[in-house]
């Protein structure tokens, strides 16, 4: 009854838009134009939103140990979070005075509410940390990282004042720009001023850090005088005592001292006992440069959601309105990396496979038409679905990325087919009742023509969309990218069924009444040629049914068994025209040496002709969410492309940068995997230093599945560091020497040399120092202690208390720096603690409150599954991990496994349902299953095209595969539901000449839906390896290898196949039609009809055929094609 009621629905959709068909066509008008205007102004992107809520937590601990940061700091905050609502996963790392927690909450949760349950869970530890530390979460970025990096460098110009410009002027600026989440500045000298006690001064004075830093405090305030009223006039008082320059802070006040004899007391001023200086701060954690030379770097965020090439026309606008105001000589390069060039890249080539696909369509309908009018209504479909489509991304909230756009390249041939078959249909009906003694209104026969075909359309539509809905049930990052290719292929499929309903069925009755050809109605050359071989092909395969299906058994058992040595791997690599270079020293080197090598690096990466620009970052930037020592150093490598290089002079200075690097010939452009390889041979000349070469997003991906920049992670879990280190070691030397592994790398969790000052407790005691007095004056003495601010405008630059560097950095001079106690007693620091070398951890990272450790890889030239099991067995028979130790493998391949084994049960429970609907609409088990044999049809091409372009099995194979069950369902569909149609409508007689007319009227919708669907594809196939088509060049190879063989199959195994088995449940269909309504076929008009078929089919083989087959009557399902509409009525001959 509400199959009924839907379809009663249809053809009132129907009737109505050919009543009010001015004004369908207007509505299709103005929503084209409205769809135009959003398509434009919908936000871009290269992926979708991959963004999982995850809160990072960032904690300062100035001067404190990894171990003390861990026990202190990490450890209160990650008992706080963890076991909060949707928490998932908690990761840290405890560095040198910082820590940082990571809290991973579900997928779908809302951030807001998940950092506001962070910041309540946060207030209740506040008390538990160490003074002075007060965690605070980091502002909410995209997991697409930096949008841009900019730098700032001069030849003039200090590196302090590059910075200040770069840090008080430049990042201000930015973060004004809506969207902007986060600017992080490296590099230069952030000024401060720093004022560096002599322990030998303050004993001549008698003095103490103490005192000075009280100083330092009292002379560095302003307070406010209230009013004063002078006559008429009233006046603000301000009492000004801030200091303003260096010479401001050494004129200040300590303490005065009697003077000798009669003379007047002496004022100790700072510069007395220290040296004041405008430097930078007093450790420096990081830097940067660019093309080898000093610069500082400017790393851009955007917030979640936010548009990038929006974001970074505005980053262009706001550096331009700053220009003028710069200091000369100060060079800003804001094209040292940007995404915007891989969207535009990746987005324009999608759009071009789009275009080309679309230009295939329309070249393969006007072959088969043979007929401008009828491929003019047929194409309206095309751009009216595109268009819906992205007005429901608008409804949506979708960005225009690679993979929205990718599901319409999917769709881009399908989109025509519910057109092709209402058009193929008015126009056969057209014919016919042009030729008719007594011919209907035309109004008439289009509404009735649009009837007819409403089931077919409407089931095929029903199947081919309802094998996309697994991947809406992927979990994690491979169900956010693969969710919006399957929401644009569902939207445009049903848009386009929308449109054969109703724009398709006016733009009929305008445009297909006056064709003349319609008269005779001859079949086109093509089609012609197609019956032709497809007559052929029943003449062999209708005879050996048995031979047939077990040729075809051991067809799909050879593609199951090809499967297994096809390889696996998560996702096709992506060709982002960046590498992001990790090229990591041994923690404990210094940051001067860590430039020093570091800057070698760059100048052997800048040998390479096709490297564009080189920025380095090495160590980390204040407030910087990276917990990264100063041993460590990313390189950003941008390359040049085959775009820039076909016009090597199109490159402004920016473009080309302070180098003044071109790019090179056309012909030398080489491929993403060869500079990688060539980048990794060059830096593999460094002894001691671990190299990994990725690109910038997939990074960002390997570091949400598994907090690894890494694909494959092997996480070992337990206790003690030095027995972690121990076994990730074995882990190591069992992974060297396997094929297909790269960038192996053990997590730099090492011991580093530390100078432990140790507090002698009975010492102190004696004379009165508290070991938290002692501690806190050797913190100032060491690391330094900022005191106040000096304000120079709207800047603020600290002043810093410490010891000069000459007893800070000597362990000997160190012990002999003067102490005066609270009692007055005058002891050294080495009468009071130990001062000794020990090793200690450079930092410890934790993962569920367990601390653990990684060992890390890439895979090249393999694919990755393969690789990952031998790893498994490898490690496997080598490591015993001790009681209380654990080992996991995280990373790409256990996202594979996942998704793999979650897509084939969801892809199943799809089967089932594409089943379950056949059998309720043809109530037989038999007739479903035989349509459903195209499935296997389709595994056989697509594994074969799979193995031909020796792609690995991954995740967007399988979304190929699943998709294209659809596909080759719908073409079985159209075979099998023609042959019912026959005996229940047409009240055809069983018989082999039944099998064969179905079979002849198919072929043209049948190749028609294949071919445009295939051929769609074809752009995307030719295009491996290019930005953007990354992913979906898997889906199309997967797509069109098995739309070959099923299309092909479908002609050489369908016919025969349910000529052998089908008849009892066919004949069943018919005898409860008859007994329905009434009415049976009679043998004089069977006979006659028989007749007629001599001369159709010996017009298309040319030789009389043994069979005679009796054309329609009257058809009115789908399947009769052009060719059974030259007739009038089947008993006349054609013209």
């Amino acid at each position: 009854m509400l199959i009924r009621k839907e379809f009663r629905l249809l053809n009132w959709i129907i009737k109505a838009s050919l009543h009010n068909r001015v004004l369908v066509l207007i509505a299709a008008l103005l929503v084209s134009v409205y769809g135009v205007y959003v398509t434009l102004n919908t936000p871009t992107d290269v992926l979708p939103d991959l963004n999982r809520p995850v809160v990072t937590i960032f904690g300062e601990a100035p001067g404190l140990a990894p171990e003390e940061v861990e026990a202190q700091v990490t450890y209160p905050i990650e008992t706080a979070v963890n076991g909060a609502p949707g928490v998932e996963r908690v990761r840290s790392r405890s560095a040198l005075g910082l820590s940082i927690v990571y809290v991973e909450f579900a997928w779908g949760t809302d951030l807001k509410y998940n950092r506001q349950v962070v910041s309540e869970r946060l207030g209740t530890i506040l008390e538990k940390l160490p003074p002075g530390i007060v965690p605070v979460m980091t502002p909410a970025s995209s997991i697409m990282g930096e949008i841009a990096l900019v730098s700032v460098s001069s030849k003039t110009l200090s590196p302090m004042d590059v910075r200040t410009q770069a840090e008080f002027v430049l990042r201000p600026a930015i973060l004004s720009i809506p969207g902007i989440a986060q600017v992080t500045v490296m590099g230069g000298e952030l000024k401060q001023f720093r004022v560096q006690a002599d322990p030998d001064k303050l004993r001549l004075f008698d003095l103490t850090l103490e005192d000075v830093e009280k100083a330092l405090v009292a002379a560095n305030q302003n307070t406010g005088g209230g009013f004063v009223v002078i006559g008429a006039q009233e006046l603000v008082i301000r009492n000004l005592g801030r200091v303003q320059t260096a010479e401001d802070i050494a004129s200040s006040l300590i303490t005065n001292k009697p003077g000798a004899h009669d003379s007047a007391p002496r004022a100790v001023l700072i510069r007395d006992v220290a040296t004041v200086t405008e430097a930078g701060p007093t450790i420096k954690r990081g830097d940067g440069s660019e093309n080898g030379a000093p610069a500082v770097i400017m790393a851009i965020q955007k917030q979640p959601g936010a548009d990038t090439l929006t974001l970074t026309r505005a980053l262009d606008a706001t550096l331009a309105q700053l220009k003028p105001a710069l200091p000369q000589g100060l060079d800003v390069n804001p094209d040292v990396f940007r995404q915007e060039h891989f969207i535009k890249s990746s987005i324009g080539n999608v759009v071009h496979a789009l275009r080309d696909g679309a230009i295939l369509v329309v070249i393969i309908l006007i072959l088969f038409l043979m007929n401008v009018r009828t491929t003019i209504v047929t194409l309206t479909a095309l751009p009216l679905s595109i268009i819906t489509t992205f007005l429901v991304f608008d409804w949506l909230g979708l960005s225009v990325n690679t993979m929205t756009l990718g599901g319409l390249a999917v769709a881009i041939g399908e989109l025509v087919d519910d057109a092709v078959v209402d058009v193929e249909n008015v126009y056969r009906r057209l014919g016919e009742n042009r030729r008719a003694a007594n011919p209907k209104p035309i109004m008439q026969v289009v509404f009735d023509a649009s009837s007819e075909i409403r089931n077919p359309i409407i089931l095929g539509t029903i199947i081919v969309n309802l094998v996309f809905l697994p991947t809406f049930f992927l979990p994690g990052i491979e169900g956010r990218l693969f969710a919006p290719l399957a929401t644009a292929y569902i939207v445009s499929i049903f848009a386009s069924l929308l449109v054969a309903l109703t724009i398709t069925p006016v733009l009929a009755y305008y445009l297909l009444p006056g064709i003349k050809r319609m008269t005779h109605g001859k079949d086109g050359l093509l089609l012609r040629v197609c019956k032709r071989l497809a007559l052929r092909s029943y003449s062999i395969s209708m005879p050996r049914p048995i031979t047939v299906l077990a040729t075809l058994g051991l067809l799909v058992a050879g593609a199951l068994f090809m499967v297994t040595r096809l390889g696996s791997e998560f996702l096709p690599p992506f060709n982002e025209g960046t590498a992001t270079v990790s090229f990591m020293l041994t923690p404990g080197v210094s940051l001067e040496e860590s430039n020093r090598i570091a800057r070698r690096a760059e100048e052997a990466i800048l040998s390479i002709p096709q490297v564009k620009n080189v920025a380095r970052r090495t160590g980390r930037a204040e407030q910087d969410e990276h917990a990264e020592g100063v041993h460590s150093s990313e390189i950003d490598v941008d390359l040049w492309t085959k775009e820039d290089a076909k016009n090597p002079d199109n490159h402004s200075d920016k473009q080309i940068g302070a180098s003044g690097r071109k790019p090179p010939r056309h012909q030398d452009i080489r491929p993403r995997e060869a500079v990688f390889a060539e980048i990794g041979e060059k830096l593999s000349v460094f002894p001691g230093v671990n190299v990994g070469v990725g690109q910038p997003i997939s990074h960002r991906i390997e570091h949400l599945l598994s907090g690894v920049r890494a694909q494959v992670a092997i996480k070992i879990f337990g206790d003690d560091l030095n027995t972690l280190r121990t076994l990730a070691d074995q882990t190591k030397a069992a992974m060297e020497g396997i094929p297909g592994v790269a960038d192996l790398q053990v997590e730099q969790q090492v011991l580093v040399p530390q100078l432990h000052i140790s507090v002698n407790r009975a010492a102190a005691a004696l004379v009165g120092f508290t070991p938290a007095a002692l501690t806190d004056a050797m913190e100032t003495a060491t690391k330094g202690k900022v005191v106040g601010q000096v304000l120079d405008g709207l800047k603020s630059f600290d002043i810093t208390l410490t010891l000069d560097d000459r007893h800070r950095t000597d362990p000997t001079q160190l012990g002999d720096v003067r102490l005066v106690s609270p009692t007055g007693a005058i002891v050294l620091v080495r009468d009071v603690a130990e001062i000794v070398e020990k090793l200690g951890p450079n930092e410890v990272a934790r993962e569920n409150l367990r601390r653990r450790i990684v060992v890390q890889c890439n895979v090249r030239g393999r694919d990755l599954g393969s690789t990952v099991e031998e790893l498994q067995k490898s490690i496997a028979s080598d490591i015993k991990l001790p009681q209380g130790y654990t080992m996991e493998f995280g990373g790409l391949y256990e996202a594979q496994k996942e998704s793999t084994r979650l897509l084939l049960i969801l892809g199943l429970g799809s089967l089932v349902a594409i089943f379950v609907i056949l059998y309720t609409h043809y109530r037989s088990g038999m007739i479903a299953a035989q349509i459903m044999l195209n499935v296997p049809f389709a595994l056989i091409g697509s594994v074969t095209a799979l193995a031909i372009t020796r792609e690995p099995f991954s995740v967007a194979s399988l979304v190929g595969f699943i998709s294209l069950t659809g596909i080759a369902t719908r073409n079985g569909v159209l075979m099998v539901s023609h042959y019912v149609h026959l005996l229940t409508h047409e009240r055809q007689l069983w018989s082999k000449e039944l099998i064969i007319r179905g079979s002849q009227e198919r072929v043209a919708p049948v190749l028609m839906t294949a071919v445009t669907a295939g051929l769609g594809l074809i752009p995307l196939v030719l295009s491996k390896g290019e930005s953007g088509k990354e992913i979906l060049y898997p889906v199309a190879v997967v797509i069109l290898g098995g739309l070959i063989t099923s299309t092909l199959l479908d002609f050489f195994v369908t016919p025969a196949v349910f000529y052998r088995f089908g008849k009892t449940a066919a004949e069943r269909l018919a005898r409860e039609h008859i007994a329905k309504h009434g009415d049976s076929p009679t043998q004089g008009s069977h006979h006659a009809a028989s007749t007629q078929l001599l001369l159709v089919a010996t017009d298309l083989t040319g030789v009389s055929p043994a069979i005679h087959v009796a054309p329609p009557a009257g058809a009115i399902d789908v399947g009769n094609s052009q060719a059974s509409a030259q007739t009038e009525d089947g008993s006349k001959k054609p013209s």
